[in-house]
């Protein structure tokens, strides 16, 4: 596996090819984790603790924004991480169960490897979370991750042409589903 900030860069500019290679590359789950998903997850929950601490946090629908205090703020940097890392778990068994059922392979490592890359551009918009009010900067950009699904998943899980516009569309519904779920915890 290429450094995490190459693979970032390679997934964002050029997913098609990108994901050929990942579809290729033997990769062990804990390393997948190690390297590349728990430090990306992590910028957000980071950023969103800095956030807090020197902006507080904003009222929904209002221009108001609440002081917190250095606890709440770290306690809402964890709450995010653990949703970031949480969601893709989930996502990726999701991902893995389906894809018998669109004629795909059932592959847990696959199914890691396409739950993960896809988040790339959520995990890179959630530096925004530094500024709150940038939060539609965040959801704009993270629209991106549902093209790198629709992309990368019929790849890497072997769903043949005329089934995986489905599968692919049944899990970007569940990953949109998830997304609101964990914007709402973090939120919360």
């Amino acid at each position: 596996m290429e450094t995490m900030v190459g693979r970032v860069k390679d997934i964002m500019l050029e997913p098609r090819a990108t994901w050929k290679e990942i579809d290729g590359e033997f990769t062990k789950p804990g390393e997948l984790w190690g390297r590349y998903i728990v430090p990306l997850a992590a910028l957000g929950a980071v950023a969103r603790t800095v956030g807090m601490i020197l902006f507080g946090k904003p009222v929904a629908f209002t221009s108001l924004v609440n002081k917190v205090s250095l606890t709440d703020a770290i306690v809402a940097g964890v709450v995010s991480l653990v949703v970031a890392l949480l969601s893709v778990f989930v996502l990726s068994k999701i991902i893995s169960l389906l894809a018998p059922g669109f004629g795909g392979q059932r592959n847990d490592v696959q199914g890691l490897k396409a739950a993960a890359y896809s988040s790339t551009a959520a995990w890179i918009a959630s530096v925004f979370a530094i500024l709150p009010r940038l939060n539609i900067v965040i959801n704009l950009i993270s629209l991106y991750s549902i093209v790198l699904l629709y992309l990368g998943l019929p790849i890497v899980m072997k769903a043949p042409k005329d089934r995986a516009m489905g599968y692919t569309a049944v899990v970007i519904i569940i990953a949109v589903v998830m997304f609101v779920i964990g914007a709402a915890v973090i939120s919360g």
